[in-house]
């Protein structure tokens, strides 16, 4: 299965590295591919060498403006660099059979808001999780719960993403969303 994970490029405390670190191995030892921003420094290089150390494989999606922090891929690895944000959201989104969104900014909200939005409209039916590292997205899984209850939503929240307070409840989530087991 090919894992786009959504996450931070930054530099972070232990409380959120562990658990990408878990998260990574298990993609790894799964056999699944990681599909993330290609980034090789911070919370993504975390995920990619945690993948590629566990015999997963890598699919990076750059971006032109940030190719100097693109990690340097070797085959049976890929990386493709993208001219905007938009032409890489839409590479990412196309080789993910599964996204995770995991810790991260303003960059990561948007990719997050926009696979939700893209299921709300039918438009994918790729399983999402989001992964609630240390508690990082109770204020927004509050809001997504008053979108719900006040009618913002037209499909049920659990429809668009499964919740997820640790990495093997994420991994385990996508493997049965997908038939894998």
């Amino acid at each position: 299965m090919n894992i786009c994970v959504f996450l931070s490029a930054a530099d972070l405390d232990e409380r959120y590295t562990r658990p990408a670190r878990e998260f990574a191995e298990l993609v790894g030892k799964g056999g699944h591919t990681l599909v993330w921003g290609g980034s090789d420094v911070g919370l993504m290089k975390v995920v990619a060498d945690g993948v590629q150390q566990a015999g997963g494989r890598l699919l990076g999606v750059s971006v032109d403006f940030l190719a100097a922090k693109a990690r340097p891929v070797t085959a049976p690895d890929e990386m493709v660099v993208t001219r905007d944000l938009a032409e890489r959201k839409a590479q990412l989104l196309g080789q993910a059979d599964a996204v995770v969104i995991m810790v991260g900014g303003t960059g990561t909200l948007d990719e997050a808001t926009e696979i939700l939005e893209l299921k709300k409209h039918g438009r994918t039916d790729k399983p999402v999780v989001l992964l609630n590292t240390a508690g990082f997205y109770d204020g927004l899984k509050e809001q997504f719960r008053r979108m719900e209850d006040e009618g913002f939503l037209p499909v049920p929240l659990t429809d668009l993403v499964f919740f997820a307070e640790e990495p093997v409840g994420a991994l385990a989530y996508l493997e049965e969303s997908r038939g894998i087991a």
